[in-house]
């Protein structure tokens, strides 16, 4: 992916659809399914590095335009801050009931970040836990082992899947996104 630039005020579709496979076409920041018709934004999550040498892949996510909106003009209130791809980042950022919170009250930089991307935004706790209820509640309908249900929906409907963290912690199963595309 290092091939890959952000050019500013210039076509970045090639950029955007690197995002949007590697992402499964899920928002990085709400995992929620980036449908056809949402606005689809490419954040560079720490903003100072925009159009500078320092911006690169890394620092780069597709995700919907009104996180990427609420979030622009805020980084500096929220240093420092745990980046996203962090390799402690489920550990210091636990899943909990269709919550986000951070693992220590002392740590800065897990609380830093769940506030900038409204990672505990109610509405969005509220359409995780709804979404895990339909799950489950068709997982009974369908009447197989939870993995087999996760793989079948991967292979047929791949855009009903989606909080990708919450279903592997409360169904127990492995999201495997490699399904899609053996289809």
């Amino acid at each position: 992916m290092s091939d890959l630039t952000y050019k500013v005020d210039g076509n970045n579709k090639s950029l955007a659809n690197a995002l949007c496979d590697e992402q499964h076409n899920i928002c990085a920041y709400t995992e929620t399914y980036l449908g056809r018709s949402d606005k689809k934004d490419i954040e560079h999550f720490n903003p100072t590095l925009k159009n500078t040498s320092g911006d690169s892949y890394q620092n780069w996510f597709l995700v919907k335009a009104q996180w990427n909106g609420e979030k622009a003009s805020k980084w500096n209130d929220y240093q420092p801050i745990l980046h996203p791809t962090d390799k402690q980042f489920e550990k210091r950022i636990i899943y909990f009931e269709g919550e986000y919170i951070a693992a220590s009250s002392e740590d800065q930089e897990a609380l830093n970040l769940i506030s900038l991307l409204k990672l505990d935004d109610p509405d969005l706790a509220i359409e995780r836990r709804c979404y895990l209820e339909n799950l489950k509640e068709n997982l009974d309908l369908y009447g197989k082992p939870a993995q087999q249900y996760v793989d079948y929906l991967l292979t047929t409907r791949p855009s009903l899947v989606y909080y990708i963290r919450a279903i592997e912690e409360e169904l127990q199963v492995k999201v495997n996104f490699d399904l899609v595309k053996t289809k």
